[in-house]
């Protein structure tokens, strides 16, 4: 079983990191999507990661589905089996997961427009979308009990990958996120083993 992955994709860390913790036996493989590697498009036709190849040849892509086939292979390793607890790991995932989608919208903006041609207004409508997140989790900081979930691990993706691209844009006034990746690696301490 592996998982193909670049160290910058906050989706791939997230995967990568869950399935480490719930002791899912999966290599993880370097992947350059820019240059359509055959082992990725051969798997998933979008050539997106992370994309889990399980032994079989079976692929499984988008890292939300690949963090419920963890959890299913890991009997309940990610998920709260309380469903009010369950609905609320499951929002703090979407809602980081749509943080970094706004934060790669930024990132291809300016990655793949000339400066000229870079559409500001755009830039500004998403950054807008990521600051309400950060405040919205800021005033609202999930638990970190004895037992992590997937969306703590998504918030430790999203965290590491706003700080790789935005350094010292988004912290201020927001001391609880801040400090939130100190609280989660006591509990997951190989979180340093999952830098970009």
């Amino acid at each position: 079983m592996k998982i193909l992955y670049s160290p910058a994709s906050p989706y791939s860390t997230k995967v990568r990191m869950a399935a480490h913790y719930a002791g899912l036996p999966a290599e993880s493989v370097l992947t350059d999507t820019n240059s359509n590697p055959p082992d990725l498009i051969a798997s998933n036709p979008l050539g997106k990661i992370p994309t889990l190849v399980l032994d079989s040849g079976q692929a499984i892509f988008d890292s939300s589905v690949i963090m419920r086939y963890i959890d299913r292979e890991t009997k309940g390793a990610l998920y709260p089996r309380n469903p009010e607890k369950r609905v609320q790991a499951e929002v703090l995932e979407a809602l980081c997961d749509g943080i970094c989608d706004s934060l790669l919208a930024i990132v291809y903006e300016k990655r793949f427009h000339p400066p000229e041609k870079v559409h500001e207004p755009w830039i500004e409508r998403q950054w807008e979308k990521v600051e309400r997140a950060l405040d919205y989790l800021d005033a609202n900081m999930p638990k970190t009990g004895t037992k992590l979930h997937a969306g703590h691990f998504a918030l430790a993706a999203t965290l590491r990958y706003i700080e790789l691209r935005f350094a010292g844009e988004w912290q201020k006034g927001r001391s609880k996120l801040k400090n939130w990746p100190d609280k989660f690696e006591k509990q997951f301490p190989d979180y340093k083993l999952f830098k970009a």
